[in-house]
């Protein structure tokens, strides 16, 4: 269908069946689907008649193929133009084979397994039906009481946006119109969500137009570089005006000044959200203000149905909003191509082949492994023969592992680490206790998990949260673990055996009970359909950890927000000339994160040369080369992550004490060295000066290469303009 034959299509439609393409309603709406006619609760309250059903532009929430077929049947058979369905879902991080969350996924630093795993994702998604996933979310995280911070990759826009890049190539592919087994991409939430205060969700985020642009926008705008066909709206204010009606934000520069002709959709019920935001009178005044924006899709409310038609005929609207909304609707399901082939990729058999097979599994293996981070071990792991292990915790048989926006995923599906070691360990190896639940503990419990452990080598704590405990919604003011589990290793201590702590969670926690107690702790984050198996292997030296945190972890709840590149302040704490009590700092804990951003441990050593540096000035025609020598003088193949951060020392505004610009990750032997090469540009050096434009300033900055944001070694040079 020509894009001329588009928009004869939009001139066919009446203004009631072009408005209703603008609305987005649940699977109960439809029928053929198994939940058709049960709308119940606030579904009850929208308002909603066959009639909008019928001319209805897209579904939220339909998987299954063969569920899929019948409802794009019944509602093509009941449109007038035979206009097909939408059918879009929160494909996060997998459909029925579930990979790591998207900040495990951060902390492989690694955008090919990140594209791959999309690309698995969307094969299943697309094979049972749907046609857009609410993926990836990219927003910039500092502050771990937010339990969406599971959902993005982490606290660097530099690492994001090459992330963000990596989960749109696997969603969308390099052909969306002729591979079905590829998904459209819709990059959320725009814009700043991360930054809500007290790290509530939905709460208000204020901040300056600069440290906007120069920390929370460039992962969106690199999905858009990438070609994402949708973005969707955030739920909090944006220079006080919420996102869904922030035209400035929306029309000004995410349409004009970027460029950005997709398809923007607002989340779950946020346009009627306009109303308690203070900003809309009504429902009318909330539509009016959304569409002036330039939402193009309703979630879930339905303002834009009841309330556009008259305002459309009473001039406060002018119809060219509507048409241009629907065009950008209809060109979608063109690119899809939902004209030629409604069902698309729907396909029961292939379903049924294709879906949480082997291949796919494997590959979340792989991504499990390659996400957890070893962030402590004296010595003790991996795991040796012949020692006698004691598995005790919460999650030492749970497969609640796989994390929120899995909702696919099945539990049951899940390689618990009960399930994983007993392939790895010899038979009678292991013993397993509960020890508590996630936040109670009894006495049987406890004396169960300490007779347990009298007769072990070794313990293996597996501790966390449960998936309710992070994810939307999942905002929690205290980010220890729960105090049954701190107890539960208070007195497993007291046996004075050895004791290693996995932890799944989806957020940085407060560590202490755990760091400085356990003489082992892996981060395992919530690791998806294979995580017991994948770390199995890791505890077992099967393979070695090579994650690094994408995000700091915090000595205390009172530092956050904590990241490693924050301003130095006129009275930086440690400065040469630092007074002991007039600096910036805490009287009770210390400034710096418990763990920096970039930290990771291996089972083997790696030793950095002297970093070499092509020269000592560079320009915009002569960039600067970098090399540093890294050894692996261990005895265990293993990767490191090769970090370079530079700072720059005096800019016309203040500039962060240092800014990730480059890393590459690299498999050593045992013995080999590696020269890792870095280029640096004068381009890389720009930033946002204080009138929003975009350049680098002449002088000296620093450039630090290592390990992470932490231990590195620095090197002086000078920018020549």
């Amino acid at each position: 269908m020509a894009d001329q034959q588009l928009t004869s299509l939009v001139e066919q439609m009446t203004l009631e069946e072009k408005i209703a393409q603008l609305i987005q309603l649940a699977v109960p709406f439809f029928e053929g689907a198994q939940e058709s006619g049960q709308i119940t609760g606030p579904m009850e309250s929208l308002g909603i008649t066959d009639e909008i059903v019928s001319n209805a532009g897209s579904v939220l929430g339909l998987a299954g193929a063969e569920e899929v077929i019948a409802v794009q049947e019944a509602h093509m058979r009941k449109n007038r133009l035979k206009i097909p369905l939408l059918l879009m879902a929160d494909i996060v991080h997998g459909f029925k084979t579930i990979f790591p969350v998207p900040l495990a996924m951060g902390s492989s630093w690694d955008p090919v397994l990140a594209e791959r795993s999309a690309e698995i994702a969307a094969r299943e998604a697309a094979v049972s039906g749907l046609h857009v996933t609410f993926a990836p979310m990219v927003d910039l995280v500092r502050d771990p009481r937010w339990g969406r911070v599971m959902e993005s990759t982490g606290e660097d826009p530099y690492l994001n946006s090459e992330f963000a890049r990596a989960f749109v190539r696997g969603f969308q592919g390099d052909d969306l119109s002729g591979d079905v087994n590829r998904l459209a991409a819709c990059v959320k939430h725009f814009a700043a969500y991360g930054a809500g205060e007290g790290g509530r969700d939905y709460n208000t985020v204020d901040m300056s137009e600069r440290q906007l642009r120069e920390y929370y926008l460039p992962a969106y705008k690199a999905a858009l570089d990438e070609g994402v066909e949708m973005v969707m709206t955030a739920f909090n204010t944006v220079d006080g005006i919420p996102a869904t009606g922030n035209k400035r934000l929306m029309r000004d520069l995410l349409r004009r000044e970027w460029g950005f002709d997709g398809v923007l959709i607002s989340d779950w019920g946020a346009v009627k959200e306009l109303i308690p935001h203070g900003v809309a009178e009504d429902e009318a005044e909330a539509a009016l203000r959304a569409i002036e924006a330039g939402v193009d899709i309703e979630m879930m409310t339905s303002s834009y149905v009841h309330h556009l038609p008259q305002m459309v005929r009473d001039g406060r609207v002018d119809e060219s909003l509507i048409d241009e909304a629907v065009l950008r609707i209809l060109s979608l399901k063109k690119r899809l191509g939902l004209f030629e082939r409604p069902a698309r990729g729907a396909d029961p058999q292939a379903e049924r082949e294709i879906v949480f097979c082997e291949e796919h599994r494997q590959a979340a293996r792989e991504a499990a492994g390659k996400s957890c981070v070893l962030l402590k071990n004296d010595s003790l792991l991996p795991l040796r023969d012949g020692q006698r292990v004691a598995l005790i915790g919460p999650f030492a048989a749970s497969g609640d592992i796989l994390g929120p926006w899995s909702w696919t995923g099945a539990k049951e599906d899940a390689v618990t680490l009960e399930q994983g070691l007993r392939s790895k360990l010899p038979s009678g190896a292991l013993t397993v206790a509960e020890g508590c639940s996630v936040s109670a503990m009894t006495d049987q419990q406890l004396e169960e998990a300490m007779e347990t452990a009298k007769q072990a080598d070794v313990i293996v704590l597996a501790l966390g949260e449960d998936s309710e405990m992070s994810g939307e919604a999942g905002s929690r003011g205290f980010i220890t673990l729960p105090q049954p589990q701190l107890e539960l290793i208070r007195h497993l201590k007291t046996l004075d055996k050895p004791m290693a702590a996995v932890l799944f969670n989806g957020r940085p926690l407060d560590l202490h009970g755990v760091l400085d107690e356990a003489d082992a702790v892996l981060e395992a984050w919530f690791p998806g359909s294979e995580g017991g198996a994948a770390i199995a292997s890791l505890l077992t030296g099967e393979i070695n950890p090579s994650g690094r945190l994408s995000m700091s972890f915090p000595y205390s709840v009172g530092q956050v927000p904590v990241y490693y590149n924050h301003y130095n302040t006129g009275r930086p704490k440690g400065a040469p000339d630092a007074q002991v009590r007039y600096v910036s700092q805490y009287l009770d804990i210390p400034n710096e994160p418990l763990l920096p951003f970039g930290f990771g441990l291996s089972y083997t050593e790696f030793e950095y040369g002297n970093m070499e540096l092509s020269a000592e000035e560079m320009s915009s025609e002569q960039p600067l080369e970098i090399k540093v020598s890294v050894t692996n003088a261990g005895d265990m193949a293993g990767e490191e992550v090769v970090q370079l951060y530079v700072r720059d020392c005096s800019g016309e505004v203040v500039r962060p004490v240092r800014e990730l610009k480059a890393f590459r990750k690299v498999l050593l032997q045992p013995g080999e060295r590696q020269e890792i090469a870095f280029t640096l540009t004068e381009e890389q050096l720009r930033y946002h000066h204080s009138d929003l434009s975009f350049t680098s300033d002449a002088g000296e900055f620093d450039l630090m290469v290592g390990r992470n944001s932490r231990d590195t070694e620095i090197r002086r040079f000078r920018l020549r303009k």
